[in-house]
């Protein structure tokens, strides 16, 4: 199935620059499994972005909607 991600960030500091907000999108073709092993390490996980992304080393609040493209 197709779904859209969407991850929000607020009060972020990446390359020791802070940023107020970050919004990313995209599009994906993923099964249910998948979705649910992401949504389950997304709530599981303390440092799910930091540990994913060069250069971030803090995020204030983020949020991750998976909704699904028609």
């Amino acid at each position: 199935m197709k779904v859209k991600f969407t991850l929000t960030m607020d009060d972020v500091t990446v390359n020791e620059h802070h940023l107020d907000n970050i919004i990313l999108d995209w599009e994906e073709e993923v099964n249910q499994d998948e979705v649910l092993e992401l949504s389950q390490k997304w709530i599981t996980s303390k440092n799910f972005l930091t540990s994913r992304m060069v250069g971030l080393t803090y995020v204030g609040e983020s949020s991750l909607t998976i909704e699904p493209v028609d």
